[in-house]
């Protein structure tokens, strides 16, 4: 549990995070808001104009703990860390991988897209009977397209430059359908299809929001285990992009953040109240929003779900804790491919 509940989110503009003694002290209007051993913390993930002092940076590099600075619309900006540790054995068989991806590329968009068919179906199962007709036959439809797609990845002897183009076909198809899903009331709070640099309606910022949320923990997880997260296989390598952690991602948005923002907004605790319009047309949560999010994150972080290789109960939360370790093992030859991880 260490890993699901050890980060600390600051949202509040104009609050400041400070170090007392062997504590990091939350403040707002100089009022102490909080107080959390630094033993306790595994990373600080900060929105926003939040003041953090020197002192308090120093003592999280000491002690290992990430700071993930972003801005108030979610977008990453740095990320502080003390000496970065890693096996560099296990690095040099990544780096060695990472030149012949094909089967890896393989199991992730596998995943993916045999995640993505089953949020379509539990939405039809949950409901289907509330959906006009014609929505119920393009969902289904969809299903059938994703299961072509995914017999192709899983059966046929394709490259990973093959394999891209079948992940972006379904990706493509599962987002036509995507507003096929939404059961709010709310006239805002529909889904045209996916923007993002900047997100141009509520649920792209609210699935963009989530997507951050996500990478920064299988960046996590990926360190953790002494990967190198900017090396990956199926996103290409690009200076000052995650592509590992981008990677592990793939197979645990449709259930991590794609269906978590369908609840939110599907059972109202979302709505257009909760989001931001800028200049230029870009769309954002607001403090409050970003506030109920955070805590529907974490309530999801808890839920266990049946891990299908090991066999074994897991939360949700430490999925890719379990998944970057499952891929070293692959690395170092201890297990024969990788194993993603399936949504059951």
């Amino acid at each position: 549990m260490k890993k699901l509940l050890n980060t600390l989110y600051a949202t509040t503009e104009g609050a400041s995070l400070r170090k007392d003694g062997e504590n990091l002290v939350a403040e707002v209007d100089g009022a102490e808001r909080g107080r959390v051993p630094l033993h306790m913390l595994g990373a600080v993930v900060v929105f926003g104009g939040i003041f953090i002092s020197p002192p308090l940076i120093g003592a999280l590099a000491r002690a290992g703990i990430t700071l993930v600075l972003l801005d108030r619309h979610g977008r990453f900006e740095a990320r502080v860390e003390g000496p970065v540790s890693g096996n560099v054995l296990l690095r040099r068989a990544q780096y060695r991988a990472s030149e012949l991806p094909d089967e890896i590329v393989r199991s992730i968009v596998s995943a993916k897209i045999a995640n993505q068919r089953t949020v379509l179906q539990r939405t039809l199962r949950d409901h289907g009977e509330e959906m006009a007709e014609d929505r119920r036959a393009a969902v289904e439809a969809m299903i059938g397209r994703l299961e072509q797609i995914l017999r192709r990845v899983t059966f046929m002897n394709e490259g990973a430059e093959v394999m891209r183009g079948a992940e972006g076909e379904a990706a493509y198809g599962y987002f036509a359908v995507f507003n096929d899903m939404i059961r709010s009331p709310d006239p805002e709070i529909r889904f045209a299809g996916r923007s993002r640099r900047p997100p141009l309606d509520p649920v792209n910022a609210l699935l963009s929001f989530l997507y951050t949320l996500l990478t920064h923990d299988c960046r996590s997880a990926a360190e953790s285990v002494g990967l190198d997260p900017a090396v990956g296989f199926l996103h290409r390598d690009r200076p000052g992009r995650p592509s590992l952690a981008l990677d592990l991602m793939e197979e645990l948005r449709p259930v991590l953040a794609d269906r978590l923002a369908l609840s939110l907004v599907n059972r109202r605790q979302l709505g257009s109240s909760d989001f931001e319009k800028r200049d230029g047309g870009a769309v954002s949560l607001s403090e409050s929003g970003r506030k109920v999010v955070l805590t529907a994150w974490q309530d999801r972080k808890r839920e266990e779900r049946r891990h299908s290789f090991l066999d074994e109960m897991a939360p949700l939360g430490l999925v890719p804790y379990v998944q970057a370790q499952l891929l070293a093992r692959h690395l170092r030859g201890d297990l024969d491919a990788y194993p993603p991880w399936f949504w059951k």
